[in-house]
């Protein structure tokens, strides 16, 4: 992850470099795109359990710091998929050879909130679904756009959805979110764990994840939690 500290952003179309963080001025990277939901979703149910959901868009600090405000969710864990166990480190799937993508594994409340409505946050305000191998300023096949479902279900609704959005023409582009097959996920490193909360002055974190988390602010109110759930406090 090339966490630069010259700042490369857009704003408006216009590339901004190097803005420094005393200007008091941020600048999201990636366009946010208001979608439908899903036409196919899971049920509601009434049963008190939980539910898993894993997904790739990018550095999984933001990807991770967005569904961490999402009302519903209970965890959300940045980690790694696509590869084996032995190859799951920062340093290996940074070379971008492993198979991994950097990832977070969000866990849900379904009698809160559905697998479709998470996937409309994915799609809409958390990464970018039309850029192939690459998210913002970072590129490698570990900041690819990627679903893992965990079963027949997820599968068929993500797929689904997938189409209906490329049918809808509202992207500018052709959506390139690979659907892959599960074969497990590796949590991060300890010090990628809630790191949007816990460094919310970092330039990165400010200028292409912050935007995000005040997107799903303004674009879903219901949705929306003030207080992130946090791994560290979950873990005690």
């Amino acid at each position: 992850m090339n966490k630069i500290k010259t700042i490369w952003g857009k704003a408006a179309g216009i590339l901004v470099i190097g803005m420094s963080l005393g200007q008091g001025i941020a600048y999201s990277a990636e366009p946010v795109v208001a979608i439908p939901p899903p036409a196919m979703d899971e049920h509601a149910t009434a049963t008190d359990h939980a539910e898993t959901l894993v997904l790739s868009g990018g550095c999984f600090w933001g990807v991770q710091g967005v569904f961490q405000h999402v009302r519903g969710v209970t965890k959300a864990v940045s980690g790694y998929a696509g590869g084996r166990r032995e190859t799951a480190t920062y340093d290996q799937v940074s070379g971008g050879d492993t198979g991994h993508a950097e990832s977070v594994q969000v866990t849900y409340d379904p009698t809160q909130i559905t697998y479709g409505q998470l996937l409309q946050i994915f799609f809409s305000v958390a990464h970018n679904p039309t850029e192939l191998n690459y998210q913002g300023p970072d590129s490698g096949t570990q900041y690819r756009s990627a679903v893992f479902p965990t079963n027949d279900m997820q599968k068929q609704i993500v797929q689904s959805y997938i189409t209906q959005l490329d049918r809808s023409k509202l992207f500018h582009a052709p959506i390139v979110t690979h659907v892959e097959t599960y074969t497990g996920f590796y949590p991060a490193e300890d010090h990628h764990q809630d790191f949007l909360t816990l460094n919310p002055h970092y330039p990165y974190i400010v200028f292409n994840d912050l935007p995000k988390v005040e997107a799903l602010k303004r674009m879903y109110p219901n949705l929306y939690r003030a207080q992130p759930v946090l791994v560290k406090a979950a873990a005690h």
